[in-house]
């Protein structure tokens, strides 16, 4: 007790690391459940691929080529950062329990910070743009038919209540992106010697992280802030079961994952989960989806 040298700043920074990883591992996320986790190599990644679905073909002649489309759509990586000061008259003193619950907390600040870009990005699908320079919830995404020409097509019920989301994540490609430049990295600025124990008389320890989240594919996705009931519901499901993608080719999807907010627990649950419906007859949607509430939507 008193003395602070390297013996002693080591168990400290080893003891908080501990403490760090193992809330770190223990919280519970979701955002690889609706998002493909790509590793970026540089400050920004450009996605040219987004909108193009390769399909099998009969090979009759020669091979027919896919080309990436020219679609202009990056996301750049940012940096995200958050750091505890620890007061060197603790250190002295030997106080330092007062700082494990910070350190846990930071652990799980930094699960969870993925989920929390992720989900508010999905939120923030009605008014934001994607690769194809529409809102990724929009009625007029641009799609060549059967005969080469433009149509629209929708992902969207429209609405004004609380948002809900259905999606088919069965793919490898998925409707959101996390793009991780740099993973999250605990690190410790303990030198006596470092300028923040000269000036602020205290030790530094934090977490930094060069990471983004961005829009993959709106044809998985369907977007609503209609009521929650089995009639928009099922106009959800038919919208993403009869996607078709470029020359009319049906892209099969099925839809297996209900996104809500708190406030369209109940009716999700009800929806998905109960044998039957309002009106006593056989609920037809129980089990056609999985229900995930995520307190970022609401």
């Amino acid at each position: 007790m008193g003395v602070i040298n390297s013996a002693k700043l080591n168990a400290l920074r080893a003891g908080f690391t501990s403490l760090y990883d193992a809330a770190l591992g223990q919280a519970a996320v979701d955002y690889s459940k609706v998002a493909m986790v790509v590793n970026s190599t540089s400050r920004e990644q450009h996605y040219g691929w987004l909108g193009q679905f390769p399909r099998l073909r009969e090979w009759i002649g020669d091979r027919v080529i896919n080309k990436l489309k020219e679609h202009s759509f990056t996301i750049q990586n940012r940096k995200f950062e958050s750091t505890i000061g620890v007061a060197r008259d603790d250190v002295e003193d030997d106080n330092l329990g007062v700082y494990s619950p910070l350190f846990q907390q930071l652990g799980d600040d930094a699960a969870r910070h993925p989920d929390e870009l992720v989900f508010a990005l999905l939120k923030s699908g009605f008014t934001t743009p994607c690769y194809d320079g529409q809102y990724f919830f929009d009625t007029d995404h641009p799609v060549l038919d059967e005969n080469g020409n433009t149509v629209s097509a929708s992902n969207t019920g429209g609405g004004s209540g609380a948002a809900w989301f259905l999606l088919d994540t069965n793919k490898p490609i998925k409707a959101l992106i996390f793009q991780k430049r740099r993973d999250y990295a605990f690190t410790a600025k303990d030198n006596p010697d470092d300028s923040n124990v000269f000036m602020k008389d205290e030790f530094l320890y934090g977490v930094d992280a060069r990471v983004n989240a961005g829009f993959g594919l709106w044809q998985l996705a369907y977007g609503s802030k209609q009521t929650l009931d089995a009639t928009s519901y099922a106009a959800a499901r038919t919208s993403i079961m009869s996607r078709k993608g470029d020359h009319g080719k049906p892209l099969a999807l099925k839809p297996n994952l209900l996104v809500v907010g708190p406030s369209n627990e109940k009716a999700a649950l009800e929806l998905i989960k109960a044998e039957r419906n309002s009106a006593g007859a056989s609920n037809i949607y129980q089990g056609t989806a999985e229900v995930l509430v995520v307190p970022y939507l609401d």
